[in-house]
């Protein structure tokens, strides 16, 4: 067997913290926090992953190639075996603050910083903690979960210091269908509780529908409902992201519709045996039917208000 380097051998090395009947927590060693995201379409510059892995078990989810680089190869090893980053707030806290002022930060890109494991580990809560204590920031935080709200009062104080966004994703409003292709993600009522707290606490939140999957949730009337449902919970907005699949993906999703959407599979398997990303007439269909649904709902969209002690001198971080 090759020599284990880099993230491989830390996650090889890192203490296993506990157990559960199917899932298996480990500590992973963090040489940084924010990873750098230079990719001109996403609308932010840093990443952050407080966890590695996802309990949710999302079938589609295109996140399971990051544990390659740990030298797991099982698609299925990305929901069981989760890995909790080692967390120094001192050194946390001196990477935030060489950041300039108005920098974008992404929180949850490639897992869900508020999964099963952060009830346990609190490693989002506690990045968070320092983030109440600086300013000047755009931070958004992406996750299907329904424990967020615990943390509305240090949301609060976020959100007097930098720009914040909670964006709750709902992929469907039908409950058995959520469970069929998220299976250990919180009810879609759970989640538009979760919105309806955080927007009634003042907190900027938006409802994302993502992914859209083909001739599954991407009709009209299920776009439509789900919007409907967010602008009443109180969202501030709505959005959505086509499924893509990349190649691990693939292994579970595609198995997956075998079994449960049989009439769907071989379309799919043509169209993603091509290329992980659909392209052509149906994403820009689905972008126009996105922007419509929330055009209906949200005629007059505004930019947030500006945060409270947000600095106007660039060199003002507000640390300390």
């Amino acid at each position: 067997m090759p020599e284990l380097i880099g993230i491989a051998r830390m996650a090889a090395e890192g203490a296993r913290l506990e157990a559960k009947v199917h899932t298996e927590y480990r500590e992973l060693a963090a040489r940084s926090y924010l990873a750098r995201c230079d990719n001109p379409r996403l609308p932010f510059r840093w990443t952050i992953n407080p966890y590695r892995g996802c309990e949710f078990g999302c079938k589609y989810c295109y996140a399971r190639y990051t544990h390659e680089f740990m030298e797991l190869r099982d698609p299925d090893e990305f929901e069981h075996k989760i890995f909790a980053k080692t967390f120094d707030p001192a050194r946390f806290r001196r990477e935030i603050e060489r950041l300039p002022v108005g920098e974008s930060v992404a929180i949850g890109t490639a897992t869900d910083p508020y999964q099963p494991a952060e009830r346990r580990f609190q490693v989002t809560r506690r990045m968070l903690e320092v983030f109440a204590g600086g300013a000047g920031l755009r931070i958004g935080i992406t996750t299907k979960s329904d424990l967020v709200p615990r943390d509305t009062e240090l949301l609060q104080e976020i959100s007097r210091r930098h720009y914040l966004t909670v964006a709750q994703t709902i992929t469907t409003l039908d409950a058995d269908l959520a469970r069929l292709i998220e299976p250990l993600a919180p009810r879609p009522d759970l989640r538009l509780g979760s919105v309806r707290k955080l927007a009634a606490a003042g907190i900027r939140v938006i409802v994302f529908c993502a992914p859209v999957l083909p001739a599954i949730n991407d009709n009209r009337a299920s776009l439509e409902a789900l919007a409907g449902a967010a602008a009443e919970a109180g969202a501030s907005g709505f959005g959505a992201n086509i499924l893509f699949l990349k190649p691990s993906a693939q292994q579970v999703f595609l198995p997956f519709l075998e079994v449960r959407f049989p009439a769907l599979a071989r379309r799919y398997r043509q169209h993603f045996g091509r290329s992980a990303y659909l392209r052509g007439a149906y994403p820009d269909a689905i972008r126009a039917r996105v922007r419509e649904v929330r055009q209906r709902h949200w005629p007059a969209s505004s930019a947030p208000p500006e945060p409270e002690l947000w600095p106007h001198d660039a060199q003002l971080h507000l640390f300390g």
